[in-house]
């Protein structure tokens, strides 16, 4: 049964992404109950990420089970067991897991996206380092940042800033708590040959507590994707971001010129955005438009363009 599904969906989503000059997408995404996962092409590797659901197998019958998951994978795609990595996603209960690695030894692997150059991290990370289902969001960003200065908040890897950088942007600024995050995002410029310390600039930083630091009227463009929540020891306080989007967007349209672009998005499942709050003059809901193939009826996360 998978096997069958698999095959029909990989015939059809790889001569999608082939013609779209795409090799980072995703093939399948819990499509069966029998089958709790998600499976991420990335260039001639896999990550098969297992959502651990209550399937009343013991360890072995589990493991048993796993391996066969990757030996399907391995025989429909034509491809070795060992370019095939697993993740096992939980529901978080500690919501640092974010930060949190799921082992010890570092292994990247170099990935194209829109002629562009990208580490991901297939064993080493909860998440790889790019998340696929912004594709397309990257896309206008880097039609839209030509000559522009471009703020990158909760940057993370920093594949938004590369895009605007690569687009021509006068200025970039990429804005991630963690080290590690930010270290990664500098890797991803040198990997584009974007070295330029005056035009490219990294904060290690709580972006509430940075955005205070900016001057008024400083960016063209910004690009804003919070986590759901965060209690990070390195931040004064936590941020929800259903409770806290608000004032965090205002915050962020006052730092921005007049006419200036805010791309803000969410993946909090039950979100409801504060339209009335906030000060922007147009705010349109770009969820659908920057939906990729690979995710249409399966997205869950949310986009808005908004202008000051």
């Amino acid at each position: 049964m998978f096997q069958n599904r698999l095959t029909k969906v990989y015939k059809h989503r790889s001569k999608q992404a082939k013609r779209m000059g795409i090799s980072c997408y995703r093939l399948y995404d819990k499509d069966l109950p029998e089958f709790p996962v998600s499976i991420d092409v990335y260039g001639d590797k896999v990550c098969l990420s297992e959502y651990r659901a209550k399937h009343h197998l013991t360890e072995e019958e589990h493991q048993d089970w796993l391996e066969g998951t990757v030996d399907v994978i391995a025989q429909v795609l034509n491809i070795s067991g060992e370019d095939i990595f697993t993740k096992e996603r939980r529901r978080k209960t500690n919501r640092l897991a974010q930060y949190q690695k799921t082992g010890e030894e570092k292994v990247f692997f170099e990935v194209d996206e829109h002629d562009l150059k990208f580490l991901v991290n297939l064993s080493d990370y909860l998440d790889t380092g790019l998340f696929l289902d912004h594709r397309t969001t990257r896309k206008m960003v880097m039609s839209e940042a030509k000559g522009k200065k471009v703020l990158n908040l909760f940057a993370y890897t920093g594949s938004f800033s590369v895009h605007a950088a690569a687009g021509g942007a006068e200025e970039v600024v990429t804005v991630d708590l963690s080290n590690t995050y930010i270290d990664w995002a500098k890797k991803n410029f040198e990997a584009n040959f974007l070295v330029d310390h005056k035009k490219y600039k990294f904060e290690v930083a709580d972006v509430k507590q940075y955005l205070h630091t900016l001057t008024p009227n400083s960016f063209d463009l910004v690009i804003m994707d919070p986590p759901t929540f965060s209690n990070s020891k390195k931040m004064n306080g936590i941020l929800d971001i259903q409770q806290d989007h608000a004032e965090l967007i205002n915050l962020t349209l006052r730092m921005m010129k007049p006419d200036g672009i805010l791309y803000f998005s969410t993946n909090a499942r039950r979100f409801e955005l504060q339209e009335t709050l906030i000060q922007a003059s147009v705010i349109t809901n770009i969820t659908k438009a920057t939906t990729p193939f690979d995710f249409e009826g399966k997205l869950q996360r949310w986009c808005w363009r908004m202008i000051r």
